[in-house]
């Protein structure tokens, strides 16, 4: 048997500056804490249980999910996102159930068919409050999700709600200020306790980092696999990638294409890690966080790539953007697919009665802000095939026969 020579990074003690599940401050409904599970597990178990969490394997990351098995969808994207947050936290001390619960639930809010399925959603619904897949996930874990005999949503703690509303940063910048905050993030019970004008505590800010690093990688991965660009294109206009290629060329001359792929691909997320825990530790060193409370309090995260990374990895963002987000043939789906989003909702806000029986329990009449809303719900929930079945069915002369 080969003897396993690998080196890695040590699992580091609980940091001061780690969310401490003994110290949770506690959920909407109180419950008893069983002992087997910390407060986190039990949120993350709760997640993985939830409808809105396996509906994920049925919704778009880039590519329409009927495109083929073998694309990323969202369930896979926050499966991989996951592992690297989980990765991230145990090397920095930080808690690992925490940091994998959020990176699990971050796309939890996302509607069929991506980023084009959520711009139908946003003008449909501006007449009744807007939507945002940020919002909207708290929505599913605060209300929407029915499960549970004593409450509505998943009663999740306070430090799982707080990372989900602000793991992208402060959403605010005053105690005060709600001018321009979504409408499901202000809707939901006593929102102001979230503390939307502070940074997310450190575990949400590793799971931020671990989903840039997943989406840039492995979309890198679809994109060339689906034949959008070629590894020459990439490596003609992003150096870091050409370089990492040059390497894996190097260590292995003779590799296939896919294989080189996958270990260009590999190499890359273990490059942006080891920048983020580079950059990480020297800011938690100088800034001395004795808590997750001072990490939230401070005037910057403290989780981060390096600044002279980040203009290493801008031309890969630009790249993307430009020759697979925005490649005609992505442009084609997504705008079929916007087209789906967009005449369901015009059907079902005209002619509720239209909606399953119980949907329409929910709903006022035609063109109310409350059916607008149960809509936006119902839609959102579903997988991309669900959409594509419904507009068959609706719009189709032959959809029921």
């Amino acid at each position: 048997m080969t003897k396993l020579t690998t080196e890695f990074s040590p699992i580091a003690p609980r940091a001061l500056y780690a969310s401490d599940p003994a110290k949770a401050r506690g959920r909407r409904i109180e419950q008893p804490s069983g002992s087997e599970r910390s407060p986190f597990q039990r949120d993350k178990d709760r997640i993985i249980h939830s409808s809105a969490f396996r509906r994920l394997k049925g919704k778009t990351q880039v590519f329409v999910a009927h495109e083929g098995d073998y694309y990323r969808t969202r369930l896979t994207h926050s499966l991989e996102v996951a592992q690297i947050a989980r990765s991230i936290a145990r090397v920095l001390g930080v808690d690992e159930d925490l940091a994998e619960c959020l990176a699990l639930a971050h796309d939890l809010g996302h509607p069929p068919f991506g980023h084009s399925g959520e711009d139908a959603l946003q003008k449909l619904m501006q007449p009744y409050g807007g939507f945002d897949h940020n919002a909207q996930t708290l929505r599913i874990i605060e209300k929407l999700e029915g499960r549970y005999a004593e409450f509505d949503g998943l009663n999740l703690t306070w430090e799982t709600l707080e990372g989900i509303a602000k793991h992208n940063g402060p959403l605010i910048t005053t105690a005060g200020d709600e001018a321009n905050l979504p409408w499901a993030l202000t809707a939901l019970e006593d929102w102001q306790r979230l503390e939307l004008h502070t940074f997310a505590g450190p575990e949400a800010q590793v799971a931020a980092l671990a989903d840039d690093i997943a989406y840039n990688n492995h979309d890198i991965d679809d994109g060339l696999r689906a034949g959008l660009f070629t590894i020459e294109d990439i490596e003609g206009q992003v150096p870091l990638v050409a370089q990492t290629f040059e390497d894996v060329r190097r260590r292995y001359p003779n590799l296939g294409r896919d294989r080189l792929i996958h270990e260009a691909v590999r190499d890359l997320i273990g490059i942006m890690v080891a920048d983020v825990l580079a950059e990480s530790r020297k800011r938690l060193t100088e800034l001395a966080p004795q808590s997750a409370q001072e990490v939230r309090e401070l005037d910057r995260p403290v989780i981060a790539f390096s600044e002279d990374f980040k203009k290493r990895e801008a031309p890969l963002r630009k790249f993307l953007f430009e020759n697979m987000y925005h490649h005609y043939k992505v442009n084609r789906m997504m705008g079929q697919a916007g087209r789906v989003v967009k005449e369901l909702f015009e059907l079902f806000i005209d002619n509720p009665n239209l909606l399953p029986t119980d949907v329409q329990a929910r709903c006022d009449g035609p063109h109310e802000a409350r059916t607008a809303r149960v809509i936006c719900d119902y839609i959102a929930a579903m997988t991309d095939q669900f959409a594509v079945a419904e507009h068959r069915k609706l719009f189709s002369v032959t959809g029921y026969l």
